[in-house]
């Protein structure tokens, strides 16, 4: 056998079921289409911890609340960004909270309570025609998705997990003690198959089969990122729901900005999400919109279908907008299931911590004069924006699991976030990193395969 376990998909699941069996005695890889992990994270690395008030389906809502209550030792483990705050769960028809806080009393949901929210929300955040009735939550946080999803891929991989990536999963075919695993590059043998890449038009074929695509559940998903200076009061998330089904979430990220979600069944273009915006929040200046996203808001059910014992094959289905709430009990309970199966035996020793990060931005001046010294790119600023220095691109590359596109280096230090939007030191960065990872500027990788910055040259020039 070449492996014990073979988890195919390296987004968030994937790396946290990774560091789950990273602990053991096992010999563990992972295989991932794409140049970078944790790729299906939330686009501005800041997300919500949901508690399980608004899920629509059982299973979720048990994953969502066991997540929730182990998310805060998580991160500090993984030592990444995380705080609890305080929500508020609002609407402009008061049957809707009736409904909702009658079916989280009904599941059990625990810190809940239905309360005159008027004076709460008037010393917080002014909203157009919301009901005086609200349910106020105590135990909903934020998380540095981006950084969950890279702190568990590393201390996997300097715990012995072997990561393969840009490397596409084909076929799956079962043998007498295992499996036959087919990629684009190589043929593995192993005990066990987790599989947590997501249903797609091209399925991966399991013993000659297509794997059957199940019927998507998803809206549109709009965010915008608002200076926070405009709603300085702002100290709590808000959720506002609507009776058609619609919802639009409220919230600060770690730099203080102000980051909303209006999920909706309707295709809208940025006028239209600025209009839905403006009927909740009130009155906004185009100037305060630091940024705007389209996107999908997935709300599938979660679907862990656990063959271990009979035919050593767990698939996942995790399309969910709580993907990073519900990691931390998918991982806990697949992992202790193929340990268990195999009789694994923890390691001995077990690098538990993440390799030190440094975030040049949020140093004091006498923290920076220290790490200059000691390596002088961190004094060379790069994304003037965000005060990237060059040291912490570098470091982005170098580190376990580096990055190798520029979306990698962007979701690893927070360059080209900035209000250029990378116009002022994306040349910078190309060069940085065709440097360090040895390739022509022309070679450099926006995020995915043939998705180069620079298609040609005019003349032979080295420089961009």
């Amino acid at each position: 056998m070449d492996y014990d376990v073979l988890i195919l998909g390296g987004g968030i699941i994937g790396c946290s079921i990774a560091y789950e069996l990273s602990k053991y005695s096992l010999n563990v890889s992972l295989i991932e289409k794409e140049y970078e992990i944790g790729d299906d994270t939330s686009i501005v690395n800041a997300d919500l911890v949901y508690n399980g008030i608004e899920a629509r389906y059982v299973v979720n809502y048990d994953l969502e609340t066991k997540g929730n209550s182990v998310m805060k030792q998580t991160c500090e483990d993984l030592a990444v960004p995380f705080k609890t705050i305080s929500a508020i769960v609002c609407s402009k028809n008061e049957e809707v909270i009736d409904k909702t806080y009658n079916r989280a009393i009904k599941r059990g949901l625990n810190k809940v309570s239905l309360e005159n929210i008027e004076e709460t929300m008037s010393k917080s955040i002014k909203l157009n025609n919301i009901c005086k009735k609200g349910i106020v939550l105590d135990n909903i946080g934020v998380v540095c998705a981006d950084d969950l999803a890279l702190a568990y891929g590393e201390i996997a991989f300097d715990n012995g997990v072997n990561f393969r990536l840009n490397e596409k999963v084909i076929e799956i075919k079962k043998i007498s003690k295992g499996f036959n695993v087919t990629t684009s590059k190589n043929k593995f043998t192993c005990k066990i198959v987790i599989n947590t890449i997501p249903d797609t038009n091209n399925p991966i074929l399991i013993d000659g089969k297509g794997e059957k695509i199940s019927k998507r559940n998803m809206s549109n998903l709009v965010y915008f990122i608002l200076d926070g200076k405009i709603k300085r009061d702002l100290k709590c998330a808000i959720a506002v729901l609507s009776d058609k089904g619609d919802s639009t979430y409220i919230f600060k990220d770690f730099q203080g900005n102000i980051i909303v979600k209006i999920v909706t069944k309707e295709d809208v273009t940025y006028k239209d999400a600025l209009m839905k915006l403006k009927d909740i929040i009130g009155t906004i200046h185009e100037e305060d919109i630091l940024y705007f996203y389209n996107s999908r808001f997935n709300n599938d059910k979660i679907i862990i279908s656990n063959k271990l014992s009979s035919y050593g094959y767990i698939k996942v289905q995790c399309k969910s907008y709580a993907i990073s709430t519900v990691t931390p009990s998918i991982s806990k309970n697949i992992g202790t299931a193929v340990v268990n199966n195999l009789k694994s035996k923890e390691k001995k020793e077990f690098y538990s911590k993440r390799r030190d990060i440094y975030k040049f931005r949020d140093m004091s001046n006498t923290e920076r004069r220290k790490l200059v010294a000691t390596n002088p790119k961190y004094g060379n600023i790069i994304c003037r924006c965000n005060q990237v220095t060059e040291g912490e691109i570098v470091d982005s590359i170098r580190r376990p699991l580096g990055a190798r596109t520029l979306e990698g280096i962007k979701r690893r230090t927070g360059a080209f976030y900035g209000e250029c939007l990378g116009t002022c030191c994306m040349d910078k960065v190309v060069k940085i990193l065709a440097k360090e990872t040895n390739k022509d500027f022309i070679e450099v990788l926006k995020n995915t395969e043939k998705s180069n910055l620079v298609t040609g040259r005019i003349k032979e020039f080295n420089e961009m």
